[in-house]
């Protein structure tokens, strides 16, 4: 598997993903701050109880630095006439199947959602990642979260995916503990999605 720095992408004239960078921090705590509770359960390493600021300081210097050496892939969601933080997601190697090489995590602040952000930026690191080799990528979801289900079930059968029962696993959010329904994706230089 190939290694490569993050890099921005220009999904189209309304959204430009660039790499997750401690300049972002002050926007992403207020997007943070839009969307609690819904961080929480997309982002469980969250701690309410600490500041915020400094969560989110350490996550983007991690993701910046791992970023520059590939071995971890983040971008911000840039509105770019006005570059306005619209979202996060990216890609970890913290996988519960042993065909998985990604695992990709994603978050729209909510007066952003429903545009279908989620999707546009999915499709294109997808792109992105499988552009100089074949990769497998794992995605979870909760099954309570109806939006993202049908984010992940769209993206699965564009990208002619397939449900893997044994990466389900039980994550625990705000002392609760749901289990996340996995499914897998393959995407290389050869993939042709649908739009």
């Amino acid at each position: 598997m190939s290694k490569r720095a993050t890099s921005s992408i220009r999904v189209d004239d309304s959204l430009v993903l660039r790499p997750a960078t401690l300049d972002y921090s002050s926007e992403l705590l207020e997007a943070f701050e839009e969307t609690w509770p819904e961080v929480s359960r997309a982002m469980p390493w969250v701690n309410p109880d600490n500041s915020f600021l400094e969560q989110i300081e350490s996550f983007l210097g991690e993701t910046e630095k791992m970023g520059r050496s590939g071995l971890m892939h983040h971008w911000v969601m840039i509105r770019p006439w006005d570059n306005a933080l619209l979202g996060l997601i990216g890609f970890d190697h913290v996988t519960r199947t042993i065909q998985a090489d990604w695992n990709l995590g994603y978050w729209v602040r909510s007066s952003a959602q429903r545009h279908g952000l989620a999707k546009k930026s999915i499709n294109a690191t997808l792109q992105w990642l499988g552009a100089i080799d074949e990769v497998t990528v794992e995605l979870k979801v909760d099954p309570l979260n109806l939006a993202g289900v049908k984010t992940v079930l769209q993206t699965v059968n564009n990208w002619n995916g397939e449900r893997n029962i044994s990466g389900d696993s039980a994550v625990t959010v705000a002392g609760v503990r749901t289990l996340h329904s996995c499914h897998l994706i393959k995407t290389s230089p050869k993939s042709s999605q649908i739009e």
